[in-house]
């Protein structure tokens, strides 16, 4: 068994390895999780994978929809290999002789190739990863004429430079966006093994074991009582040190408090948001412990809601 610290030296090394593995300019995704049905000896690595899983079945359901954007993915790779490959025949071409040594000269520009793709790289600012393999294209390469090679075209590389810089554009803009023209029901792959993964989430909000169920935001869902009030003491006794006026404390005065947490600006802006229920610019006392709960909440790890849960709201706010 492994822990967690040396479960991510593994990742390093297996994203390593891959890159070498795989020649193309994109990272590849790797996936962390166990086949271990037992308990878990060493129980931080649980959210990891749960998360971990979570995203890849995400992904898995993600593919259908993707098929015409993974469809112009493949014509923009194909688009960029045939340039690269007009450039090396090209460079090949013109090293050639035209009488004598040919023989020679194609093994030797054979053998170079590896400097002729270098040599094109500077020259061109290609990545090496739109290059083609090189042992493979050394294999094809010794079964042509170099000499009948065709002579570089620039009106055809500046018709695929403006292709793939406009013609791509405006392409990709009439892809639709699948969160909104695919339904939720059809856009789920069902079955198998996402039985109790995806659908557990998404239908079966009363599952106690679902991903991410009882912890951060979700945390106290289906109680009777304000989980607030477990702290409800300690951030009471902060929100009357800042001699709220009415019941109440102006935004300023909550700011000093709230910036203690460390957190950005762009994050305390939307705690604000979620906890200034009124939205008259000022918290009283439910609202404040209301922002301090959703501080903790961001500190232990956990993401904001974009609306606020009814679970979450104070009882003092709810509308019958």
């Amino acid at each position: 068994m492994v822990d967690h610290q040396q479960l991510m030296r593994v990742y390093g090394a297996l994203m390593w390895s891959l890159g070498k593995v795989l020649n193309t300019p994109e990272v590849a995704r790797v996936y962390i999780g166990s086949f271990w049905d037992q308990p878990l000896r060493f129980d931080n690595n649980r959210k990891l994978f749960e998360a971990e899983e979570q995203d890849l079945f995400n992904d898995l359901q993600s593919l259908p929809r993707n098929a015409a954007l993974r469809k112009l993915n493949d014509l923009i790779k194909r688009a960029r290999l045939a340039k690269v490959n007009a450039y090396i025949i090209s460079a090949l071409r013109k090293e050639m002789p035209t009488v004598f040594g040919k023989d020679s000269k194609k093994k030797e520009l054979i053998k170079s190739l590896a400097e002729i793709y270098a040599s094109l790289q500077r020259e061109h600012q290609i990545s090496p990863g739109d290059f083609p393999d090189i042992k493979r294209m050394q294999e094809q390469l010794a079964h042509h004429d170099f000499l009948k090679f065709h002579p570089l075209k620039p009106r055809l590389l500046e018709t695929v430079d403006r292709m793939l810089a406009e013609d791509i554009a405006r392409l990709m803009a009439q892809i639709p966006h699948e969160e909104t023209t695919v339904t939720q029901e059809t856009a789920n792959v069902k079955g198998g093994a996402f039985e109790g993964v995806i659908q557990q989430q998404q239908n079966n909000t009363d599952n106690p074991f679902g991903f991410g169920k009882g912890e951060g935001v979700d945390a106290g869902y289906g109680e009777p009582e304000w989980i607030v009030n477990r702290e409800r003491s300690s951030y009471d006794d902060v929100f009357t040190s800042l001699n709220p006026i009415d019941g109440k404390i102006t935004g300023a005065s909550a700011k000093a408090e709230m910036v203690k947490s460390k957190l950005p600006n762009s994050v305390l802006g939307k705690v604000w948001k979620l906890s200034d229920i009124d939205k008259d610019g000022m918290l009283d006392e439910d609202e404040f412990a209301l922002a301090m709960h959703l501080i903790k909440i961001k500190v232990d790890g956990h993401d904001l809601p974009v609306e606020l849960p009814p679970h979450l709201i104070p009882p003092s706010k709810r509308q019958n």
